[in-house]
């Protein structure tokens, strides 16, 4: 039943399932130019780059897709003993985490009593940190308890680590504080 713009009820979808009973349309019903055409965005990678998910201390495997220099495409590796493939949700998203535009690219900073966040410099935002480190453990340094033994250590300071640090990033942080005399260390995935 041909009409005026070329439209056949015979290449109608649901006409040629129901003409080959093919109930579910998953046989050749299903197919069509565009559909055969069609290509994983992956295929056409310059190199696929192994990783690790930067969520929690789990340590899923990830197939990092490059093409241009730009990654195009994040998944789960097979070859990972540790999830053979799979990732949570938020694994699942890394690719959104690295590319997505609301993702901010440069350090916010927001004077004491400030209402309006302002852009700093990534060498001026370290510097600020690292000066303030080290005034508060100076303002807050023990050398020795009430009853005189030596504690050579500051209360100021505590640190909270994510689960998204590796074993060796949590050894190094660990080694810092202790040299600072921070002894406040705590991980998020003890809490």
């Amino acid at each position: 039943m041909p009409s005026g713009d070329g439209f056949s009820l015979s290449n109608w979808p649901l006409f040629r399932q129901l003409k080959q009973r093919d109930l579910f349309g998953l046989e050749q019903t299903a197919a069509s130019p565009r559909t055969e055409a069609l290509t994983a965005r992956t295929a056409s990678a310059d190199r696929i780059v192994p990783s690790i998910c930067p969520y929690c201390a789990v340590g899923c495997g990830q197939l990092v897709y490059v093409k241009n220099e730009k990654i195009i495409d994040i998944e789960g590796d097979p070859a990972s003993p540790i999830s053979r493939g799979c990732l949570c949700p938020k694994g699942a998203a890394t690719f959104q985490l690295v590319t997505g535009s609301h993702r901010v690219q440069h350090v916010l900073y927001r004077r004491p009593h400030g209402k309006e966040w302002e852009t700093v410099p990534l060498e001026q935002a370290v510097d600020m940190v690292a000066e303030r480190v080290k005034r508060t453990r100076d303002e807050t340094w023990e050398g020795t308890d009430e009853e005189g033994h030596p504690v050579r250590r500051t209360m100021g300071i505590a640190h909270l680590g994510g689960a998204t640090l590796d074993n060796e990033e949590n050894y190094l942080i660990k080694k810092l504080f202790t040299a600072l005399g921070i002894v406040q260390i705590e991980n998020q995935a003890r809490v």
